[in-house]
């Protein structure tokens, strides 16, 4: 099942996520859904709250990049109940994108090297370490599980020069290929 995506504005991705366990009704097919979703978005990573959940859940497929991030090839996961426990202090600004916030691109400044805490699809306990555009593409979609969003880590003055695009993404003013929602 193909989800719309939550746009920017909508409450839910600013609400904070709760911890699921395995008695979680239909996740393996939550999880199948979710990538599903980002495929036909595009996407390389999508997180629950994206398509309206509030629980700490994420998937990530960044293969599709691995021609120009070699570290990204075979690079699929779910990621459940998620914490990040350690970031380096070194920072690298890259452009980045959403699905929830399409049309709007700025570069963001963050760790190089995570390493994160979490279960896996069969609720096995895993603890990875991630650098560069691997590292990028799991902040982004953690972020999202604190309830924040990429131009939260942009200046003041670039999220000024966005203020009229973010105001449409609220008022549903909003073209892209995928079925979104508010």
């Amino acid at each position: 099942m193909i989800y719309p995506i939550v746009i920017y504005g909508s409450p839910v991705l600013r609400k904070e996520t709760v911890e699921i366990d395995s008695s979680y009704p239909g996740i393996s097919k939550l999880i199948d859904d979710m990538f599903e979703t980002m495929y036909n978005a595009d996407g390389v990573g999508l997180a629950a709250p994206q398509i309206g959940l509030s629980i700490r859940l994420f998937v990530v497929d960044a293969d599709c990049l691995s021609e120009d991030y070699p570290n990204c090839k075979g690079f699929k996961k779910a990621f459940i109940n998620p914490q990040i426990i350690e970031e380096s202090e070194e920072l690298e600004s890259y452009n980045e994108g959403c699905l929830s916030l399409p049309g709007i691109n700025e570069a963001v400044k963050r760790p190089v090297k995570i390493r994160i805490k979490y279960l896996n699809e069969k609720f096995e306990p895993c603890e990875d370490v991630y650098e560069h555009f691997q590292a990028r593409v799991v902040q982004h979609e953690y972020d999202h599980l604190e309830g924040h969003v990429f131009t939260d880590h942009i200046s003041p003055i670039r999220r000024q020069m966005n203020k009229s695009k973010l105001s449409n993404l609220i008022k549903g003013k909003v073209r892209c290929h995928y079925r979104v929602k508010q």
